[in-house]
């Protein structure tokens, strides 16, 4: 049965201006309904997702409460704060971590303690102070009794940057001249036989 009605309405999906032959219709035209019907079931799948992980995240935590030991990942969830934040709370010695094997665990009661008024941990031990220069060092040498760093890395087969620290941490004396480096022989060999 055909209807002779004519209502000027707006569509719900596009908002065009069109003229409907029933009193419930919505849409301008099939492509406008289909569309509209695909966006309601993504909406509805994500309000879906949405209520879900919620529920998901509140058991998480509730299981995490009753845990006695937790990993790194756990315990920034628990404390809502970022990996990095918790490894510095731990280099730091305001929490204390133990590694068994590859993971690292912290005691439950430990993070508890992080929450109560306390002494703080004692410091750590300075870092042990560099060694005087012998006064042999401090004269110059000469460039004939030296090798180039290519030479103690050729002799010893030793790596550039162990080169570099070795150098450094026994504070030898470098000379510089056009492409090369030189340091003495005597000390080079004392430290390398």
């Amino acid at each position: 049965m055909s209807s002779n009605i004519k209502v000027q309405r707006t569509c719900r999906y596009c908002n065009r201006e069109f003229e409907a032959r029933t009193t419930v219709t919505l849409y301008c035209s099939n492509e406008c309904s289909k569309r509209a019907y695909k966006a309601r079931k993504r909406a509805e799948k994500i309000e879906l997702s949405k209520s879900q992980a919620g529920a998901l995240r509140f058991k998480t935590l509730d299981d995490l409460n009753v845990k006695e030991y937790l990993s790194i990942s756990e315990t920034c969830l628990l404390l809502s704060i970022s990996r990095w934040t918790l490894w510095r709370a731990i280099k730091n010695r305001t929490l204390i971590a133990a590694k068994i094997g590859r993971r690292t665990l912290i005691r439950r009661s430990d993070l508890n303690k992080l929450f109560e008024p306390q002494a703080p941990f004692p410091p750590e031990p300075p870092e042990e102070p560099l060694k005087p220069i012998p006064a042999e060092n401090l004269r110059r040498f000469d460039i004939t009794e030296s090798y180039t760093l290519t030479e103690i890395q050729e002799k010893y087969g030793i790596s550039e940057s162990a080169l570099a620290n070795l150098i450094q941490r026994n504070r030898i004396p470098k000379i510089k001249k056009g492409w090369y480096t030189y340091v003495p022989k005597k000390m080079i060999d004392e430290l390398l036989k």
